[in-house]
């Protein structure tokens, strides 16, 4: 089976947990996903970097989430969410490229 790199696993847990809340209209159906794709991300960043790079990178999504609100009233829903995705996927490759 390929390997998806974590930093992808974050990036679209972010972005594919906001087009599931969005497109049905079902916020705990899109907190489903970004869980899902956060729990995917932490095993992972566990594996890959160790349990201090996971936790910290855990912290950093959960982060990101709750980040991407305040920055949606000034830019957006979209734009913020690939913002916070975007910078969630360099964070995660910056912590787990060397470990790789």
């Amino acid at each position: 089976m390929a390997k998806v790199p974590a930093a992808a696993v974050a990036a679209s847990g972010l972005v594919g947990g906001y087009a599931v809340a969005r497109w049905t209209r079902k916020r705990p159906l899109g907190g489903v996903a970004l869980a899902a794709a956060g729990t995917v991300a932490a095993y992972e960043w566990n594996r890959q970097a160790g349990p201090r790079a996971a936790v910290g990178l855990t912290t950093a999504y959960v982060a990101a989430f709750a980040g991407s609100h305040p920055l949606a009233k000034k830019v957006g829903a979209w734009p913020a969410v690939f913002a916070v995705a975007g910078g969630m996927a360099a964070a995660s490759w910056a912590v787990t490229r060397r470990t790789a």
